[in-house]
This record gives C-alpha cells, sequence and structure tokens, in this order.
C-alpha cells in the first residue's frame, strides 16, 4: 500500500498497540482475499537509516506470519514507534503473533510461529550474531 487515502481508511479498523509498533487492521470489504501491508514510519523515530532498517525488520516479520495469521481480504497496517528498532526480533515477533492472533478476528488455536531456519545454520531466539567490536 502506498497511497494515502488507503492508510486513512485502515485508521478506521481495529488496532493493537505494542511498546515497538502499532497494528492497525481494516476489512476492506470487497471481493479480493488479499492480505495487503502497510509501513509507516515517522521521522520522530529516527534518521533515515533508522527508519530503514525499522521498516526492513517490519517486512521481515510480515513476509513471517502474515500468510499464517494474517485476515484475508484486509489491509494491515504497522506503525512504527520510538522503542521498535532496540527491540530484540524475537520479541517483536511474540508481540505481532499476538496482535495478528487478537485482530484476526477468528479464535485460533494455532501454535506460537517458531523462527524459520535459514541457509547453513539455524536461526537462535536468543541470540545475535555480532556484527562488530561489541561497543555501542
Amino acid at each position: 500500500m502506498k497511497k494515502r487515502p488507503e492508510f486513512l481508511a485502515a485508521n478506521r479498523g481495529k488496532r493493537y498497540a505494542t511498546p515497538g509498533f502499532v497494528l492497525l487492521v481494516h476489512d476492506r470489504r470487497d471481493d479480493t482475499p488479499a492480505k495487503r501491508l502497510g509501513i509507516t514510519i515517522t521521522k520522530k523515530v529516527g534518521n533515515a537509516v533508522v527508519r530503514n532498517r525499522m521498516r526492513r525488520r517490519f517486512r521481515e516479520l510480515a513476509a513471517e506470519l502474515l500468510p499464517e495469521l494474517g485476515k484475508a481480504g484486509a489491509d494491515h497496517i504497522l506503525i512504527g514507534r520510538d522503542g521498535g528498532i532496540e527491540r530484540d526480533f524475537s520479541l517483536l515477533r511474540e508481540e505481532m503473533t499476538k496482535a495478528l492472533r487478537k485482530l484476526g478476528g477468528e479464535n485460533r488455536s494455532v501454535e506460537p510461529v517458531e523462527p524459520k531456519a535459514t541457509e547453513g545454520e539455524p536461526r537462535s531466539a536468543d541470540k545475535r550474531p555480532s556484527t562488530g567490536s561489541g561497543l555501542r
């Protein structure tokens, strides 16, 4: 989704707030079962590098969780919050899973989604690979 009227229409839908993001789900009430995604992050969150990193994290979460837990025929909007970039990815995944189950409209008894293994080595939920000297 890229057009402002689509985002404004989704603002009338259900919302679920977490410390890292706000999820809006708006049923389009049309005949298409497509699950659309929109991501918005204001400049208050940080500079372009920070916002783009957050956007990439949200896209990864959506690609992993929306096909299974998203509502068919609905627009899903992720609004980035200031604390979202520092949050652990596994914690964001848990929050997104909880939000999608709550706003999906159906009471789903699906087991929690496990992280997908990448080529080479499995992804660890506790630990992320080091990318430097460790100084922050």
